[in-house]
């Protein structure tokens, strides 16, 4: 018998891909189920974006091997996006690495920079990829604990408490999944200042700057930044792009020729008519994320709606593609969400899915048309 490998005692299968292959079950069982679970965005990819790979299709180079780095064009793109919405400078010739979705980041700058027994701060709650790929690294999570009263925000006074000697990164997220918290420059050049004096390699992943939210901030804006911090990014939710698979990562030509040095024998280059459509995307006026934001802004004041049906509290003031919401004192998340399943046909996230900072907290996703959600509340 052929043994698995040994890191994968380490850790188990996607809570999503479990969950929805259960979802599939019960709709293949006539159950009319309502994923308002996962956020994968429904709306379609802006018109210039299709229009941008179907015309690419033709063009001598489309089909063949393309660079590890991406386009030239693309990374221009992505410096110029940076700077218009983040007034960061970034040098697209060795600053800027496209990548096939955050994701895949998250795995590259791991194999990068983590050796077997290092420790890793990760956010409880917080996105579980971060956990799974530190432990099939072989490295070590050490999680810091985010709550409503510091509005989600990193605790330094308890991160200094900490033994930090074998810790090489920090995980960060802002705007905040599951919870919908923006940062604050405060907090990022807290951040920046505690990498700076702990050695320790702060990266901000930050895919939903600019949905629902009129401040959107970038960790590299902190002066000294690029001597410490890392930025990955998505056009996954901001263009409706997730199946597409593009993302980046930016900051320092050093940091960043690690990072390409484990990509490079990984994978044999994006496909070129994808890296076209995203070069029109990061072009667009901001018409488009206005348009993006009013049918969101609806979804949401619905399942706002919903939530009150059940009890459930929640931030105005949040932003992202979800709805974070505490249930009543005293109720478990999976109890509550597995019986809106089973009862109502409702396919809501549990909070404890993002760590143990999650219980007594439920997530809706935003990836669901209006119609629907009415439907939601209807059955609730």
């Amino acid at each position: 018998m052929i043994k698995p490998a040994k890191r994968l005692e380490t850790v188990q299968e996607y809570y999503f891909s479990k969950k929805l292959r259960e979802v599939r079950g019960l709709v293949a069982a006539g159950k009319p189920i309502i994923n308002m679970g996962i956020g994968s965005p429904d709306l379609q990819p802006p018109v210039q974006v299709l229009e941008a790979i179907q015309g690419s299709l033709n063009d001598v180079s489309a089909h063949k091997y393309q660079s590890y780095q991406g386009l030239p064009e693309l990374r221009n793109a992505i410096a110029e996006f940076y700077k218009n919405k983040f007034s960061v400078a970034v040098n697209p010739e060795n600053e800027v690495l496209p990548l096939m979705g955050s994701k895949e980041g998250i795995m590259h700058i791991s194999m990068a920079f983590l050796n077997e027994g290092d420790k890793v701060l990760i956010p409880n709650p917080g996105y579980p990829t971060y956990t799974s790929v530190t432990k099939l690294v072989g490295a070590e999570p050490l999680f810091y604990n985010l709550c409503d009263e510091n509005n989600w925000q990193p605790n330094f006074e308890e991160l200094e408490s900490q033994d930090l000697t074998e810790v090489k990164i920090m995980w960060v997220n802002y705007p905040h999944m599951p919870t919908g918290t923006n940062a604050t420059i405060e907090t990022f050049e807290k951040l920046v200042a505690f990498g700076k004096k702990h050695q320790i390699l702060i990266i901000n992943d930050n895919p939903y700057s600019f949905i629902l939210n009129d401040n959107p901030i970038s960790i590299l804006e902190v002066e000294g930044a690029k001597d410490i911090a890392l930025e990955l990014n998505s056009l996954s939710k901001t263009f409706n792009m997730a199946g597409w698979r593009v993302g980046m990562v930016l900051g320092n030509v050093t940091f960043i020729n690690e990072i390409l040095k484990v990509k490079s024998n990984m994978d044999s280059g994006m496909f070129y008519g994808i890296q076209k459509g995203a070069i029109e995307a990061l072009q667009l006026s901001d018409d488009w994320f206005l348009a993006q934001n009013r049918i969101y802004e609806e979804r949401r004041n619905l399942v706002w709606q919903l939530a009150d049906k059940l009890n459930a509290t929640y931030d105005t003031n949040s932003t992202g593609l979800f709805v974070w919401a505490k249930i009543p004192e005293g109720q478990k998340s999976t109890v509550v969400t597995d019986a809106i399943l089973y009862d109502k046909d409702i396919f809501i996230t549990p909070g404890t899915v993002f760590g143990s900072q999650g219980e007594g907290y439920i997530r809706f996703s935003l990836c669901v048309t209006s119609e629907i959600i009415k439907e939601a509340i209807a059955r609730i």
